[in-house]
């Protein structure tokens, strides 16, 4: 990737506020603090379908925002919303104000989404590098990884008692660093071609949809991903400390589980671009679904072996690093320019639809156990494996020249 362009300090800062972003002392034992204000199983999935309400609320609106105001503004706002959601939970005692937490980090969310992806793939479209895509976006990807294998350490470390006071220590933690997140945020700088959109808003929502329409393979291949992502990563990660627990692991050695997998994750996510020169797209988008199905049924039928649990973990986080940022590519090298954001947007409004129905379809399984809610990941994610992903032509076509030169 070329040096001194607009791409590089784009990824630069993003990638250093994603870091400081990503500093949630509270993540290792999230789901423990959860049981510790009173939650049952049931109430967190809850939780995550109040999230999925706050992105789905919020997702046009912050899209078009992106696009008229650009993905610097569109960033600042949502670090903003971010940070009032994370201090909401120093007086989270009862389920609605963990709902309403909930709600408005998804929400938060959306004024990231799009605009992350719109802000990458134009800025390299300046210096000739949008095929590396992928690439920029897996670097990106990989501050959440590579933080957290001190945050998950050191979190666990300062809750192992459990207690209300550890529980805010690192919720204050948090709330101050996602505050240096925000002042990162003030160095990114928005493309020339990008924050300009002055058509009504009709319009722009008419382009985004026709977008979509024109080129279906976005929708597919955005079910594709989504469809795996959901039970892999959304509800598994809600249920594996507990799932760690149960099958004998300290709960202080839960932050070195994390460390572990985290870096499996951050290596992985540095390692696209070597992957994608050697595998095709499709194939991989095909095989780690397959890694994410096999390892979702395992953990359901083996959840009390400690062993089995662990590789579980690591081989999601890998997953999870891997098909982003190749899902990234393949779409934006389709999604028009000027409404990327509105276009990313609309799409993720069919993400947090499938949340809402599966967290509430998953909602009365985890009442009877981890087996059941398992298997039902499980065949959720196969399901998304299925559904084809069709690059574009064109695509495929640069990327065979690119590999026999």
């Amino acid at each position: 990737m070329k040096k001194n362009t607009l791409a590089a300090h784009n990824i630069k800062f993003l990638f250093l506020a994603k870091i400081f972003g990503s500093i949630r002392f509270i993540a290792p034992v999230l789901t423990l603090f959860y049981f510790a204000r009173g939650l049952d199983e049931a109430q967190i999935l809850l939780v995550m379908t109040f999230f999925s309400i706050g992105v789905l609320v919020g997702e046009i609106p912050t899209g078009i925002f992106a696009d008229r105001f650009g993905a610097k503004t569109s960033f600042l706002a949502g670090s903003l919303l971010g940070i009032a959601s994370h201090a909401l939970l120093l007086f989270a005692y009862d389920p609605w104000i963990f709902f309403i937490s909930s709600a408005l980090t998804g929400l938060a969310a959306t004024f990231f989404s799009g605009a992350d992806e719109a802000l990458i793939y134009e800025s390299l479209v300046l210096s000739n590098e949008q095929h590396l895509m992928d690439k920029a976006m897996g670097r990106i990807g990989s501050a959440t990884f590579l933080i957290s294998i001190l945050v998950v350490i050191i979190g666990a470390f300062l809750a192992k008692d459990l207690t209300n006071e550890q529980f805010q220590r690192l919720i204050l933690l948090g709330v101050g660093f996602m505050s240096v997140e925000f002042a990162l945020l003030l160095f990114i700088k928005n493309p020339p071609q990008q924050g300009n959109y002055n058509d009504h808003v009709y319009s722009q929502l008419s382009e985004g949809f026709q977008a979509i329409k024109k080129n279906p393979e976005v929708l597919w291949m955005f079910m594709n991903v989504s469809l795996v992502f959901i039970p892999a990563a959304a509800i598994f990660e809600q249920f594996d400390q507990k799932l760690l627990v149960d099958a004998g692991l300290p709960v202080y050695l839960i932050g070195i589980v994390y460390a572990v997998s985290s870096l499996g994750g951050f290596v992985a996510s540095n390692m696209i671009g070597w992957m994608t020169a050697r595998i095709n797209r499709v194939s991989l988008l095909f095989l780690t679904g397959m890694l994410a199905v096999a390892g979702l049924t395992a953990a359901a039928l083996f959840h009390t072996f400690l062993w089995v649990v662990l590789g579980v973990l690591l081989v999601l986080k890998i997953v999870n690093a891997i098909r982003y940022p190749v899902y990234s590519q393949l779409s934006n090298d389709i999604i028009p320019s000027k409404v990327r954001a509105t276009t990313i947007s609309l799409l993720s409004i069919l993400d947090s639809g499938f949340d809402i129905i599966i967290f509430l379809s998953v909602t009365g399984m985890a009442l009877s156990g981890f087996t059941p809610m398992l298997l039902a990941c499980a065949a959720i994610a196969l399901l998304g494996v299925m559904i084809p992903v069709l690059p574009r032509k064109d695509s495929l076509q640069n990327a065979r020249v690119k590999k026999l030169s």
